[in-house]
């Protein structure tokens, strides 16, 4: 996946998960039928009302040029 198609994705995460802005992704290719896909998980910690923290996992599926096919959430 070229640096292009990372920022792409990138941009759509932060968008939405504006805590995930300065995270980098840990990228994971996965190859389907004749369709090659990359799976892109971005770590970090959030801020809870009453000081408690959680960690936040976003996981986005998309495909080489960057198009976001799913995008995934933890609690």
């Amino acid at each position: 996946m070229d640096p292009d198609a990372i920022e792409r994705v990138t941009h759509e995460v932060v968008r939405t998960y504006a805590e995930m802005r300065g995270v980098s992704p840990t990228i994971r290719r996965e190859t389907r039928a004749t369709r090659e896909q990359y799976v892109l998980t971005y770590k970090a910690k959030v801020n809870l009302p009453g000081g408690k923290t959680m960690n936040r996992i976003v996981r986005v599926t998309a495909d080489a040029r960057g198009r976001v096919q799913r995008i995934s959430t933890s609690r």
